[in-house]
């Protein structure tokens, strides 16, 4: 029988999983889905309890298979009728739909395809001494052996922004995890709250935070103060992808864009906006990255990435109304500066920064402390001993830009050495290093869907 490891149980492990028992009619196989946490189709994304916490993108965009747009939509309709394909449906409802996918393909295996649940942190892995097989040591000592490998490993937590006095990360009133909701919801209702990061993490923990105490003093401090936008609540007929017309032949990412805000001109003008331009850009956005040197690669993560994901990456129209009301208001106030020192003074927080085109120092006071700088990208940076040991190991090596790690076309690891491992995969955000948008289901089936057919039968 042959066995396949995938290991960590969020949206790409569970799909994975999920598609080798759909997959593997007529061949004995035994799929290990291991998962320290003991939570399945969860992860950081689908794992909160809060209704406030929607998805980002609506109901009808949202299927695991990109052969079936609908089938997210029909299961959230059986929950509840009135969602639309427009709707942006609780998180917590998708981990649900994940959860269910990777149950019904468990009934439906073929005859001899089995899955086993393993909920045990993977210590290492490591070829066997005649390179056929694949070692996973688990936690409590024991080890497994198998055919092929898939890295699953999704997000991982925020690194600590560098600061003065590293040492304030140990204090009470810093709170490392903005998804412990047993921390968050300890935080008095009357407390202010300082969020290190005004993305979309920010906004989530504001949102919880609100929920307590609707007028709670919130600062949501970064480096250029920027913060997602809203979704809009219509959509026209969308535009063709015309790559060509908007920007004809610019291959540097200056000269890019200035024409692409040339063209979002042009569709204000015609009662369109720049959302609509950046659909345009969607299904190109892989070949874009990968057409990019190294230079221009490093000169848009450095000066466009942010404004990018600002955009790009967009809230739910509720909850983007919301917290531009709290804003405006007064209750949330953003600022845009580098942090140089925490310190607990009473039963308070000084933070001292230096705001954005500013020289002098600025001190803020809070009561807590919130890190909602988003999730690690760096796989050296990343708090997983796993992971930490693939690097020991040179099993897996990082991208030169730190956006991910190294993989080849169909998504076999590449060593710290330089050679793809043809039976060791990955799936996951770090594939951003070699497609750029790796994080959204639509991008992620799509790759879940090929990777299974690479592991199944060997086709690249």
């Amino acid at each position: 029988m042959r066995k396949i490891f995938v290991i960590g149980a969020g949206f790409s492990g569970t799909l994975i999983a999920a598609r080798l028992l759909m997959q593997a009619a007529n061949q004995p196989i035994r799929v290990y889905l291991l998962n320290g946490s003991g939570r399945i189709a969860r992860g950081m994304a689908y794992g909160t309890q809060s209704a406030r916490h929607v998805l980002n993108v609506p109901a009808g965009n949202m299927s695991a298979f990109d052969d079936d747009p609908d089938h997210f939509l029909r299961f959230a309709q059986s929950i509840d009728p009135t969602i639309k394909g427009g709707t942006f449906v609780s998180r917590r409802v998708y981990g649900d739909y994940l959860e269910w996918i990777l149950n019904e393909a468990e009934k439906k295996a073929s005859v001899g395809v089995e899955l086993l649940r393993v909920y045990q942190k993977v210590e290492s892995i490591h070829l066997s001494k005649s390179d056929n097989s694949w070692m996973i040591r688990l936690e409590g000592g024991e080890h497994l052996e198998g055919e092929k490998v898939i890295l699953a490993l999704g997000h991982f937590s925020s690194s600590r922004p560098k600061i003065s006095n590293m040492k304030f990360y140990e204090n009470r009133r810093y709170l490392h995890d903005p998804w412990d909701s047993s921390r968050i919801d300890a935080i008095p209702a009357r407390a202010s709250v300082l969020l290190l990061g005004t993305g979309l993490t920010a906004v989530d923990a504001a949102m919880t935070l609100m929920d307590r105490n609707p007028n709670r003093r919130i600062t949501a401090l970064s480096r250029r103060g920027l913060l997602p936008q809203g979704h809009r609540q219509t959509a026209n007929t969308p535009l063709e992808s015309r790559l060509k017309s908007i920007w004809g032949d610019c291959a540097t990412v200056r000269t890019q864009l200035r024409a692409f805000r040339k063209y979002c001109d042009v569709l204000h003008m015609q009662g369109r906006d720049w959302r609509e331009g950046l659909a345009v850009l969607r299904h190109e956005t892989a070949g874009i990255w990968q057409s990019y040197s190294y230079f221009e690669r490093k000169r848009f993560s450095r000066h466009v990435q942010p404004f990018w994901d600002t955009h790009r990456h967009r809230l739910a129209p509720d909850i983007a109304e919301r917290f531009y009301s709290a804003q405006k208001s007064g209750v949330i106030q953003t600022l845009a500066g580098r942090l140089s020192k925490l310190e607990e003074n009473g039963d308070t927080v000084e933070a001292t920064l230096c705001r954005r085109g500013r020289d002098e120092m600025h001190v803020i006071q809070a009561q807590y402390v919130i890190n909602c700088t988003g999730p690690c990208s760096d796989p050296r940076q990343a708090d997983s001993a796993l992971v930490q040991r693939l690097l020991i190991d040179g099993l897996i090596r990082p991208d030169a830009l730190g956006l991910g790690i190294d993989v080849a076309a169909d998504c076999s690891v590449v060593t710290a050495n330089g050679r793809p491992l043809k039976s060791l995969f990955y799936i996951g955000p770090w594939l951003k290093s070699t497609y750029w948008e790796a994080t959204a289901v639509p991008d992620l089936r799509v790759i879940a869907a090929k990777l299974t057919e690479r592991v199944l039968f060997d086709t690249v």
